[in-house]
């Protein structure tokens, strides 16, 4: 292949990549804004998505292969559900976990969240074992050849997916009551008290929405990407890197941080090696915290007032 055609169908790699951790950073800057705190239990939210859709949609045996699920829903049927279900799952997350905790420091709250990630993961693993699932693609056909480079149209969904989520997010902040409310609570906690805000029910609402956005980052990868249990573990740190690129408040740095580390990715797997694909990502994370010594977790992180 040509030194061009590489270049373009690595850009084009890391841009879909680079999407889907866009769609887990999206998540964590829903309910940093809101609440304070990191929600490490974001990338389950996306691996769960993807298997309920899967269990939804197609013939799957689960617990240990013990037992078959048949529902054999429509695909857009599926999905549909797997959001809504994951939501519920993040509703419960807050509920039971995260408000039940009321008045502990952000750090507490953050190891909570690092807890329900674990115990989502063994749930998965007792619900479909070790075995990797995969969706269809969404729009059958051959791959697109541009600048002698194939593009996957499964790809062009990824992408679509997450600018159709990013101008959503961008009218709902902007243009409803319920998301205006939202933007209060990030921007002064108390102040929206004073105000009459219902500072909890937001912050329920926000973990409804980051595990709904998850979900929809795990279903659009499916396709393309077996997803297991353990998969939204890599998905999760991938995403917090592109969160904290970001800056961890912009809906648009989230993105933009996520589109980086996609590309700086593919690029170093093209032209270094594949094997430090992952280490990429992690030498980023050491890199940006370490230029922020003062950031998220610095020493004053355990006195920082949570917004649960």
């Amino acid at each position: 292949m040509a030194l061009e055609s590489q270049i373009v169908q690595l850009l084009f790699a890391g841009i879909t990549v680079g999407s889907i951790y866009a769609l887990i950073a999206l998540g964590f800057v829903v309910i940093h804004n809101v609440t304070g705190i990191i929600n490490f239990a974001q990338g389950e939210f996306a691996m769960l998505g993807a298997l309920i859709a899967i269990t939804l949609s197609e013939k799957t045996a689960i617990f240990s292969r013990g037992m078959t699920v048949t529902l054999n829903l429509p695909l857009p049927l599926a999905i549909l559900a797997a959001v809504l279900i994951v939501s519920l799952i993040g509703m419960v997350l807050y509920q039971f976990a995260i408000r039940a905790a009321k008045g502990a420091s952000v750090v507490a709250l953050i190891i909570i969240t690092i807890g329900a990630s674990i115990a989502l993961r063994g749930f998965a693993l007792i619900m479909w074992g070790t075995d990797p699932f995969r969706l269809p693609n969404f729009t059958p056909g051959a791959p697109i050849q541009f600048m002698g480079a194939f593009l996957i149209l499964q790809n062009f969904w990824v992408i679509g997916t997450t600018l159709v989520i990013l101008v959503a997010l961008y009218f709902f902040f902007e243009r409803t009551m319920l998301g205006k409310a939202l933007r209060a609570c990030s921007i002064n906690r108390v102040a929206a008290r004073l105000m009459g805000i219902n500072t909890e029910r937001m912050a329920l609402f926000s973990f409804a929405l980051s595990a709904a956005i998850g979900a929809i980052g795990g279903i659009v990868i499916a396709p393309s990407t077996p997803m297991a249990y353990e998969s939204g573990g890599l998905l999760g740190l991938k995403g917090f890197v592109a969160a904290i690129m970001g800056g961890m408040n912009s809906a648009v740095g989230a993105v933009i941080g996520g589109l980086v580390l996609g590309i700086v990715e593919a690029l170093g797997a093209g032209f270094i090696s594949s094997a430090y694909k992952d280490a990429i990502a992690f030498i980023m994370l050491f890199a940006i915290l370490a230029a922020r010594l003062s950031g998220l977790l610095g020493e004053d992180a355990k006195q920082q007032e949570s917004g649960v």
